[in-house]
């Protein structure tokens, strides 16, 4: 085992796009103990003095904000601790790829942003949703702390944990105004300096079971299409317009086509969003040197081969036979569970 304040390492920051659906938290730390997680830590004083209190546990921040992420790496390793990364991600993204059923002991929600304007309530972290989400990862007895200013947010929060079936509070109120027994970051501290006041949420996982709707999502094989065609590439990249469509709850948007002007190859931007990710990235159209084309996921980035992915290069593919009444298939990759290119 690995003690937590053993010799400093050269990196404490994970990418959730580079790690493994799930994650083998056990390997990324190498030990075995509880996981917990703080969601949003901002400045990382929390993060770093829940680490340094908790050695016997495995830590995980979650932040989106590349200023955070890199303060939050640095105040760990000047703090010595091994036992806590920082994550770049998603949150909701994080939770469900990366986290298997019952595998996080506590999880810590500190200032999420409110999303002040109604229009935007929907974004707000703290859903129906996303609580059940945490049931499915969360076992019988595991901690959910949540911290907020926000009076509004307050009043929302409170609605949705007393209707939650998965979660209790472990107090005799839904929230308190006081928690002696954490740190108060800088952050916080401004908030009580200009008059607000904090809401503490220190409830429990419960043994209600949460049914599992939120699968972990499958990864397929790198998909590609062969195809021959008389057509150069450069009139390919003539006749391309940008399209959107919908297909199996998945959204698809091809936005623009680039052409190198070293080979050739044609790179079009795509956007793909599905549960629980959306994905920016580039599909490839190259011309290989025994003449015909080559239709598939280009790799810069950190692309996903799920199935968002596969349905946007069947879309692709399709669109570039049907460009000249000479194009023709000659072999797919793609899953023919979700998707099968037709003659």
């Amino acid at each position: 085992m690995t003690p937590y304040n053993s010799a400093p390492m050269t990196s404490l920051m994970l990418h959730s796009i580079r790690m493994d659906w799930p994650t083998d938290w056990t390997a990324v730390f190498n030990r075995k103990a509880p996981l917990l997680m703080e969601i949003g830590f901002g400045g990382a004083d929390f993060l770093v003095d829940l680490a340094r209190r908790r050695p016997e546990a495995n830590l995980i921040g979650v932040e989106v904000s590349l200023p955070s992420l890199k303060k939050g790496e640095k105040k760990l390793q000047t703090a010595g601790v091994t036992n806590a990364r920082v994550m770049a991600g998603d949150a909701e993204s994080i939770v469900r790829t990366l986290c298997q059923i019952d595998s996080l002991a506590e999880v810590y929600i500190n200032f999420p942003d409110p999303w002040r304007k109604e229009r935007h309530y929907h974004r707000r972290l703290i859903s129906d949703e996303f609580l059940h989400l945490l049931a499915t990862r969360m076992p019988t007895g595991a901690l959910l702390d949540i911290a907020t200013d926000h009076v509004d947010y307050a009043a929302w929060i409170v609605e949705r944990l007393e209707r939650t079936p998965y979660f209790n509070s472990r107090l005799a109120t839904t929230y308190v105004n006081e928690d002696n027994g954490r740190l108060i970051s800088k952050y916080e501290q401004k908030g009580f300096d200009e008059g607000r006041i904090g809401h503490y949420y220190k409830w429990q996982r419960n043994d209600t079971a949460a049914p599992n709707i939120f699968p972990i999502p499958k990864e397929l094989p790198m998909p590609h299409v062969i195809l021959t065609s008389p057509l150069s590439e450069t009139e390919i990249a003539q006749a391309f317009a940008p399209v959107k469509f919908y297909q199996n709850e998945i959204h698809v948007s091809m936005t623009e086509i680039f052409q190198s002007q070293f080979d050739g190859k044609l790179l079009v931007e795509t956007y793909i969003k599905e549960e629980p990710l959306t994905q920016r990235l580039a599909l490839l159209i190259r011309q290989r040197e025994q003449g015909d084309y080559v239709v598939k996921l280009h790799e810069v980035g950190f692309p996903r081969p799920t199935i968002g992915v596969q349905i946007a290069i069947a879309h692709l593919a399709t669109w570039l036979k049907g460009l000249h009444p000479e194009n023709q298939f000659v072999r797919s990759s793609l899953d023919e569970e979700y998707l099968k290119i037709k003659d």
